[in-house]
């Protein structure tokens, strides 16, 4: 070790002799690293030394050439601030404690902006790349200082805006905590939330396939974020749709935003039907037939509803829709139009539990007169329907429950065994539904 450290000391000793040789007298070329002949021999071999001890991990040493050229030359160059930050973060690597590692991170951030002073202007590496710079260290070493993390990552953008250089991976960034901070940061206001969800939209409207990524945790940042309220949103999208009411990607946005912030107001529906009339689709008529029905305006979600289903040519596309009408048709008591459906979703998905939800109420609806038991043979078909629905809808436990009700209740209304000794119909046989909905279904005799 002791070797090694000699023969270190020796080549700095050369290098040093080597700058000190060399005629440094041109102002033109080497002004910028001092005024007179000696200052700029010193200041460049202590450039060269800066390198030198970075290399060998030497950082007490490094730390002293850097004071030197921050000191003496800071416009002389890039490569001062790059090595100056470099020398920061293994110091921050290793530091003991924590406050020493704040002390390192602190310097860190002071060279970018001493780079800044003096290198701001560069045509290739100025202040967007610096900043940018800056922005990544400071999401590595400065998380838990949220208001000067937002400040570092807005300046980034701010700068790269300004360079048309954007970088979409800083933006999310950005934005993403803004959007977080909203919740717990008085500083952070819906405004500012709002007039930066603005200004980064262009941004990010037309990205690559692997940028996606980002322009989602745009979105997703703004859509779950306390900012994105209804009121707020119909603010913001009232203008712009009334400046482009025909801009379909305006549209897509607003409905995306205002449907994830649970919006029911008359603009909401309004701008979802305009939506629905620029790109049909079986998915957002179904978003407003749920929001429809949610109002009463069970008409209005029906015709959405039929309309999407008479150009959707995806089975399982269809599927959503049926079970949807049906279950709108059930609760108008429209047992036809309910069980129509239901047989078609039944025909798609033989294991979607709501056709049989919906086929068990139908059956029980109406009394067959012609089965000498009072009517009540419907119930053993609803019965095994309902059994049924209840053994498919085990992921929607809410449905499953009133499944479960009912055919509680198909049972309750079984014959009595007297009833069926007299029409000569014994517990186990097999029986086949003579009218009604039911009609052609086999069931088995049950007595109450």
């Amino acid at each position: 070790m002791k070797s090694v450290k000699i023969l270190l000391a020796a080549a700095a000793m050369l290098v040093g002799v080597s700058a000190s040789a060399q005629d440094f007298s041109d102002d033109a070329k080497y002004g910028i690293w001092g005024a007179t002949t000696e200052e700029r021999a010193s200041n460049i071999g202590a450039s060269n030394y800066l390198k030198d001890e970075l290399d060998a991990k030497n950082y007490d040493a490094a730390t002293v050439y850097l004071q030197q050229l921050l000191n003496n030359c800071p416009a002389a160059s890039q490569q001062t601030f790059a090595r100056g930050v470099t020398l920061y973060k293994n110091k921050a690597n290793r530091a003991r404690t924590i406050d020493q590692k704040k002390v390192y991170i602190d310097s860190i951030l002071l060279i970018y902006d001493l780079r800044l002073e003096y290198f701001g202007n560069h045509p290739k590496n100025g202040k967007d790349y610096i900043l940018d710079m800056k922005a990544r260290d400071m999401l590595r070493y400065c998380t838990t200082n949220r208001p000067l993390l937002r400040d570092g990552l807005k300046a980034a953008v701010d700068a790269a805006l300004e360079s048309g250089r954007i970088h979409l991976d800083i933006a999310s960034s950005y934005f993403k905590y803004l959007c977080e901070d909203f919740e717990y940061d008085d500083a952070v206001t819906s405004d500012m939330i709002l007039a930066e969800y603005e200004r980064l939209t262009p941004v990010f409207a037309e990205v690559s396939a692997e940028d996606e990524q980002y322009r989602d945790i745009f979105e997703t940042s703004f859509g779950t974020s306390g900012a994105a309220s209804c009121e707020n949103l119909e603010t913001l999208f009232g203008a712009k749709l009334a400046a482009d009411p025909d801009n379909q990607d305006l549209l897509a946005q607003a409905v995306g935003l205002m449907s994830r912030a649970q919006c029911t107001s008359d603009f909401f529906f309004a701008t979802t039907e305009k939506y629905y009339a620029v790109k049909p689709s079986s998915e957002t008529a179904l978003f407003l037939a749920q929001g429809f029905q949610g109002r009463g305006e069970n008409d209005k979600a029906l015709k959405y509803l039929r309309e999407a289903l008479a150009v959707e040519t995806s089975p399982s596309a269809k599927e959503p829709l049926y079970v949807q009408i049906a279950l709108i048709e059930i609760g108008n008591q429209n047992y036809t139009a309910a069980a129509e459906s239901a047989r078609e979703l039944r025909n798609i998905n033989p294991e979607n539990g709501y056709a049989y939800f919906i086929l068990g109420q139908c059956y029980a609806s109406t009394p067959c007169p012609d089965d000498k038991i009072g009517g009540t043979s419907v119930y053993w078909a609803a019965y095994d329907a309902m059994a049924q629905a209840v053994n498919l809808l085990k992921d929607v436990p809410e449905v499953q429950k009133a499944a479960q009700q009912l055919m509680n209740a198909y049972r309750g209304a079984f014959p009595m065994q007297e009833t069926c000794f007299f029409a000569e119909l014994t517990a186990g046989d097999r029986y086949t539904i003579l009218c009604g909905f039911a009609a052609g279904q086999s069931t088995t005799v049950r007595y109450r």
